[in-house]
């Protein structure tokens, strides 16, 4: 697919579809051609059956992404309509990356700050290296922080561990990072892409419409009671039993081989 900008890159390789931020000279920081991009692939990889697992890395050995391209905010958040079209725009890509109805892996390899924690905390698992560093440097910016990007670090650190790492602004290790679950694994960074390459054909392997429900569940589960949707819970859970996945995963358990699911 063709994207706006050379510094995001899209790769299919079998059931996993790689999104990159491309930007290794400014430690991956994102600009806004870069988030406008992100929705772009996103949605292409929403649309192609043959991708079952969303991976977001950084492009090198020193950062996922280091937060927004300080660099173009005179030009492009310097006034309060500059400063909302970037922030829409931002938060639109988050967003899609969020809700996408595939199941999504932040692999993480060294700074991991402001909007890239934003980015990493939009998918559904984040797998790190040992040696990555995160913050959100809001404070020390005088930036003000969306609520939804408020709520999606409560959601997942909880209340406690988020007023702390808005509060202090400062640097957190890896290992305070999967202490607090901002993180599901850490691993040695020599095994961090066949790790994370692993774990995704894993859940690729798996029946797409049981994981689709789930990622559908969850996401209903941390909505306030009043906003949930419980038809569309139960209309994914009947989806799954009346599929043609759920007759194939019983015949393989009686055969007593690997189920090969199609996603329907």
């Amino acid at each position: 697919m063709k994207l706006l900008t050379d510094r995001m890159i899209a790769e299919k390789d079998g059931a996993i579809g790689w999104i990159t931020f491309n930007n290794p000279a400014r430690h991956n920081a994102v600009s806004l051609a870069m988030w406008q991009a992100l929705a772009e692939i996103v949605g292409d990889y929403a649309h192609d059956d043959a991708i079952r697992v969303i991976v977001v890395r950084g492009a090198g050995e020193k950062a996922f992404v280091s937060g927004a391209d300080i660099s173009e905010f005179e030009e492009k958040r310097s006034s309060p309509e500059t400063t909302r079209l970037y922030n829409e725009t931002a938060q639109r890509a988050s967003r899609a990356l969020k809700d996408v109805g595939k199941p999504t892996i932040a692999m993480i390899r060294g700074w991991c700050v402001g909007g890239g924690v934003s980015v990493a905390l939009s998918c559904d698992l984040r797998i790190a290296a040992e040696g990555s560093a995160f913050a959100v440097p809001a404070a020390k910016l005088g930036l003000g922080y969306e609520f939804e990007g408020v709520r999606k670090l409560v959601d997942v650190v909880g209340p406690s561990f988020a007023r702390e790492i808005f509060y202090t602004a400062r640097q957190f290790t890896g290992q305070e990072a999967l202490a607090m679950g901002l993180v599901n694994r850490l691993v040695p960074p020599d095994w961090l892409e066949t790790y994370v390459r692993d774990y995704a054909d894993s859940i690729a392997a798996n029946a797409p419409l049981t994981v689709a429900s789930i990622k559908t569940l969850v996401a209903q589960a941390l909505e306030d009671e009043l906003q949930r949707d419980l038809k569309l819970c139960r209309e994914v859970v009947d989806r799954c039993f009346d599929s043609e996945d759920y007759a194939e995963g019983r015949q393989a358990f009686m055969e007593k081989r690997k189920p090969k699911f199609a996603g329907r």
